[in-house]
């Protein structure tokens, strides 16, 4: 049985972006073994692929900051005994960072990688056995799926498989509003948050505004001011947010990796830019999906409005 080892470390985005990849392998060499490193904060996110056997857990952020503390290098002495417990038939970098290399470069098997005009980093190339051309204005998605299936010799299928799954427990009906982001001109304005919270509530649906950070529950506090039908959670962590997610009417967010989580769950999501453009990296590989606005030009809250209406 042919064994296959991903790696894609971060963020959040590009982890759900690589999602379908990893179904593309499965997809053409039916039995394989598919194991995934990821950084620790997402392997939640990872242990939602159907088609993973095996998440295993690096922490070079944390110990990157720690590197005198005796503490890291224990751990990453066991990251390596986990790496190295298995020889791969394959191993793929889509990440196509030096650091991302140099794991690849340290699992046992054939490793595969963009080559130095493709990858991120020029330097990872470097690193690799194999590497492989692949277009830089392709989609992020595509590009993953386009380094996975010339890495395993095998050509791409026609659908975008994210292979995400997260159990909904039903009930409530509601949707759910992602206004957090990295950076402040992604930012959609509170007032057109709250323009879409009051016309969602006209049809029937519950708000929430999940936060990850105390200035982002006070954004989300003040866009769901007044309005009944608007909550703001306790803090969840990523498997708790997937499950809401997947049970969520609609998603509406910014430009944000839990935005892109909501589309690899199955959800209805209008993805709404302020500050980045969606040609590269913008929702994608779904029925339900539509990109709004571009950099400097947010769109105005009728047009999410008139998306979401044909879902609802």
């Amino acid at each position: 049985m042919p064994s296959i080892l991903f790696v894609k470390t971060s963020s959040l985005g590009d982890i759900v972006h690589n999602g379908p990849a990893v179904s593309d392998a499965l997809r053409a060499l039916p039995g394989a073994s598919i194991d995934w490193v990821v950084e620790e904060s997402f392997v939640d996110v990872a242990r939602l692929h159907r088609c993973v056997r095996r998440v295993i857990p690096v922490a070079v952020r944390r110990w990157r900051a720690r590197l005198y503390d005796p503490a890291t290098w224990r751990e990453l002495a066991a990251f390596r005994r986990a790496l190295s417990a298995e020889h791969y038939g394959c191993v793929i970098d889509t990440q196509g960072l030096v650091k991302s290399a140099l794991i690849a470069a340290s699992a046992h098997g054939e490793t595969h990688g963009y080559d130095a005009a493709s990858a991120r980093e020029p330097l990872a190339a470097r690193f690799y056995d194999v590497r492989h051309p692949v277009a830089t204005a392709m989609h992020a998605v595509e590009r993953n799926r386009a380094l996975a299936c010339a890495a395993l010799g095998v050509a791409p299928g026609d659908a975008v498989d994210y292979g995400f799954t997260a159990a909904a427990s039903g009930g409530e009906s509601f949707a759910v509003l992602l206004t957090m982001t990295s950076r402040d001109d992604k930012l959609w304005p509170e007032a057109r948050w709250r323009e879409l919270v009051g016309w969602l509530g006209a049809r029937g649906l519950a708000c929430l505004l999940p936060w990850g950070s105390a200035a982002e529950r006070a954004r989300c506090t003040r866009i769901a001011s007044g309005f009944a039908h608007a909550r703001v959670p306790e803090r969840m962590e990523l498997a708790q947010l997937a499950a809401t997610l997947a049970q969520a009417r609609a998603v509406a967010g910014v430009d944000t990796g839990l935005t892109h989580l909501a589309v690899g769950l199955g959800a209805p999501v209008a993805g709404i830019y302020c500050g980045s453009d969606p040609a590269l990296t913008g929702l994608y590989g779904a029925t339900r999906i539509c990109n709004l606005g571009a950099p400097g030009k947010p769109p105005p809250a009728d047009e999410v409005c008139a998306v979401l209406e044909a879902w609802l």
